[in-house]
């Protein structure tokens, strides 16, 4: 048997490798596609800005709609969402490729259906990406999202070269025609997979709460807040060379497209290696020196680009960037999945590629507009210099090691038996728990009192406080609310084994003879008589 820990243990997984393999055929259509859109605006279009928007209308649904997706993914069976996105990016790739057959292109209608592939991928990822832990054990979940970065790198190193020769014999119309190929392969696979997701017995929640069920709980997380600010300044100071990588090309080292091509090339190929040796860099060193050591060797690289005259000095430290570029972003994934439980963790995931994918496109802007202003040299040096105190930021944000915390569900919630005939909706519902705590222990009290609030919001809970007894002051009674009873059981479900200590820590410093107090109580507003029965109605109704 091979090593548990080895970077190609999820291969071992079928379902894992044939929707890997196919993913990496689709991704490969994908990038062919790409090409065929920008070559074909060029063709059609005088405008240097709208082959630009070529780009953005394939990037900016990722920004607008990966939130939403999200919070679809963690409702809905993910395997159909996938198949629903893929479906709809196919039937759109056809339109395209007849359009463009039949020479009906307008550069507005360009836009359009490209922006509509980015809709379909911005409806995918999260689903994907959340679905990697359905796939494969949790300790293998680390390598698999480093071969997933790894198998778009291979694509990413030999697709836009390969789509340029599919444009040069067939024109865009045969790229379009390859990308719309390349929908079957995975649909395939996912056809073939039979996910076995547990059924809730709850209901389905509401759209717009599920979206701010995720936003509240990856706001009232701390793990997950850091990786998403050390993300967005990753994605902030590293996009330079990505986006200046054609400048560095012609300007600096004064290449043609081959030259393009081959360091493209260069920098895929050290993701391909980054991702490799992902496995023995995580045993080897802690998640922020990872990140820092990632930041550092893209300062590395840029500065070097920056500097060299020489396609190969600039071809040989460009594989630093592209392992790099791999080592951080499978390391900032891998820790929003491992801090998530899995009931919200699409919408943690969609959450993050929205801030990583946001700072990618800013900085894009800002080193794209410096090299306008000042060239590409001082865009390179000046974002080398982002790069540094991108690093410097983990002396303040420190990343959590991977394995730091244990999200999954504490399972010691039962729905209590209830003399009133409570319908799911009925509301709002308020909980109130006593504690009795000795004078000495009330510091103690107050500094695991904070942690409470912070797990009671984070799941749900609204108009948190503690009151203390002024009549006697040894009991302290913690109080919420929420909105309806399923709510209520929602929350209750939604605790992890992580937060078991904070409450066995509450219980050992209750002082009571019994457990503490739970009283259970639905808010009503005073009403008179006369109207009671139309009351008992209404409750009956919801």
């Amino acid at each position: 048997m091979p090593d548990r820990k080895s970077p190609l243990a999820p291969f071992r997984n079928e379902t894992y490798r044939l929707i890997w393999a196919a993913s990496l055929i689709s991704n490969f259509g994908g990038l062919v596609q790409s090409v065929g859109a920008a070559w074909m605006m060029a063709s059609i279009s005088p405008s240097a800005n709208m082959v630009a928007l070529v780009q953005a209308s394939t990037s900016l649904p990722i920004m607008l709609f990966s939130v939403a997706a999200g919070a679809l993914a963690d409702n809905f069976d993910r395997r159909r969402l996938m198949l629903s996105a893929q479906c709809f990016m196919l039937v759109v790739s056809i339109a395209l490729t007849l359009c463009a057959w039949q020479g009906l292109i307008t550069p507005w209608l360009l836009l359009t259906f490209t922006f509509l592939i980015g809709c379909g991928t911005a409806l995918n990822n999260p689903a994907w990406q959340a679905s990697v832990g359905d796939m494969v054990p949790r300790e293998d979940l680390p390598a698999a999202v480093s071969l997933n970065s790894m198998g778009f790198n291979i694509t990413r190193s030999v697709g836009p070269a390969i789509g340029g020769v599919i444009v040069a014999a067939g024109g865009a119309a045969a790229a379009f025609a390859a990308n719309a190929l390349s929908y079957f392969a995975l649909l395939y696979a996912l056809f073939r997979w039979k996910p076995n997701v547990p059924r809730s017995a709850l209901p389905r929640e509401d759209f717009g709460r599920a979206i701010s069920a995720g936003l509240r709980y990856v706001s009232m997380s701390p793990n997950i807040c850091k990786v998403l600010l050390r993300g967005f300044a990753f994605g902030l100071a590293t996009s330079s060379i990505l986006s200046l990588l054609p400048l560095i090309a012609r300007d600096i080292v004064s290449g043609g497209p081959l030259t393009y091509g081959i360091l493209l090339g260069c920098f895929g190929l050290g993701a391909i290696g980054g991702a490799l040796l992902n496995a023995s860099v995580r045993e080897r060193f802690s998640s922020e020196t990872i990140a820092r050591l990632a930041f550092t060797g893209f300062a590395v690289s840029a500065c070097v680009s920056a500097l060299s005259t020489s396609a190969l000095l600039t071809g040989a430290v460009l594989p630093i960037a592209g392992a790099s570029w791999v080592l951080a972003l499978s390391l900032f994934n891998t820790t929003v999945q491992l801090s998530t439980p899995r009931w919200v963790v699409a919408r943690a995931l969609s959450l993050y590629q929205t801030t990583t994918f946001g700072g990618i496109a800013a900085g894009s802007w800002i080193w794209g507009a410096t090299a306008d202003t000042h060239g590409a040299q001082t865009a390179l040096i000046a974002s080398a210099v982002t790069m540094i105190a991108g690093a410097a930021l983990g002396l303040r944000f420190s990343l959590p090691e991977l394995e730091s915390l244990n999200v999954d569900p504490l399972g010691r919630f039962s729905e209590p038996d209830l003399p009133l005939d409570l319908k799911p909706r009925s509301g709002p519902i308020v909980i109130l728990i006593d504690y009795e705590i000795d004078e000495k222990d009330i510091p103690e009290f107050l500094e695991t009192m904070t942690e409470r609030r912070r797990i009671r919001i984070r799941d749900g809970a609204g108009q948190w406080a503690l009151m203390r007894d002024l009549e006697n002051p040894t009991v302290w009674t913690e109080t919420y609310h929420v909105p309806t009873w399923v709510e209520y059981v929602r929350h209750n479900q939604r605790r992890t084994l992580a937060d078991a200590a904070n409450g066995e820590k509450l219980r050992l410093l209750h002082r009571g003879a019994d457990a503490p107090r739970v009283h259970r109580m639905i808010e009503r507003q005073t009403i008179v008589p006369h109207q009671y029965e139309r009351f008992k109605q209404q409750v009956v109704v919801h």
